[in-house]
């Protein structure tokens, strides 16, 4: 994918040698390396609340994750994770606090302006075109186009190379690149939007309950992009009710309950009975680290 993914060809059908240079990879490789320069974490919420009237979603909220590092967010229905989510997508707005990428305060105002500022969310409902190819996917709704019409075959076959080198920089096999989505297995499809995330996302990705519907093999598959993902220096927070699951992916766990953080433990010291514990509202007032 190109950064002018929605521009025209210059005046006879040429595109810039800057246009044509910068790809989904090189997107991605530009964006890692600034998030590894900087200081900041990658995203902050700080003192981060939201009401739904009488209803306290979440709290003084205080949560960050840093580039090359996996966060998971855990905790019971209810509990305020969803809330967290839709406001890093650009879904809600908090009512008090504030989020920042790289140090800098952000407005989320719509989900354009969250996808603006290099934040990418992974529903739990996939989220793909069954009946689209799997670059028309991964481009979908920031096509490359060019002019005049006979140029737009070259357009298509340039996602088609970038769709499948973002694919293969995460390690997922696909036998067919132009095969239509509804096509693939369940855990070759959770992998494409993870895939479109990961190209677009500048800053941030965000997977909600990315293997809940999928079986063992088809969940070490995408936990396998997790890892390459974290490896790409990528800032990754994922939501799971599979604690065996964040203790394979995350380096820190973060945990809601009644919309409060009540802990947050660096998996290499904590225990899935500790999470468990906190999760249910026991020993809330354990350490942080």
């Amino acid at each position: 994918m190109t950064s002018g993914a929605n521009r025209q060809a210059s005046p006879g059908g040429q595109r810039s040698g800057q246009e044509t240079r910068s790809t989904l990879i090189g997107r991605l490789q530009t964006a890692a390396v600034q998030e590894v320069q900087s200081d900041a974490p990658a995203l902050e919420l700080v003192g981060v609340s939201k009401r739904f009237g009488a209803v306290v979603a979440c709290e003084d909220v205080n949560l960050e994750v840093a580039a090359g590092e996996v966060v998971a967010l855990a905790g019971h229905n209810g509990a305020g994770k969803s809330t967290v989510l839709k406001m890093l997508a650009g879904v809600n707005q908090p009512d008090a606090g504030e989020l920042r990428l790289r140090g800098r305060p952000v407005h989320l105002r719509n989900v354009r302006a969250a996808r603006a500022h290099g934040i990418e969310t992974v529903p739990q409902e996939l989220a793909l075109a069954p009946k689209l190819s799997i670059p028309a996917n991964i481009f979908l709704g920031r096509e490359l186009l060019l002019k005049p019409a006979f140029l737009r075959l070259r357009a298509r076959r340039q996602m088609e190379v970038e769709a499948a080198k973002l694919l293969a920089s995460l390690g997922v096999r696909i036998p067919r690149i132009r095969a239509a989505a509804g096509l693939l297995s369940g855990g070759q499809a959770q992998a494409v939007a993870i895939a479109r995330a990961v190209g677009w996302g500048r800053s941030v990705v965000v997977l909600d309950e990315p293997t809940a519907a999928l079986g063992l093999h088809e969940t070490t598959q995408v936990e396998q992009t997790v890892l390459r993902m974290k490896e790409m220096g990528l800032a990754i927070l994922i939501v799971s009710h599979d604690l065996d699951q964040m203790f394979r992916l995350a380096d820190r766990i973060y945990v809601l309950y009644h919309g409060r953080v009540v802990g947050v433990e660096k998996t290499a010291d904590a225990t899935p009975e500790k999470i468990g514990a906190l999760i249910h509202g026991h020993q809330t007032d354990a350490e942080t680290n």
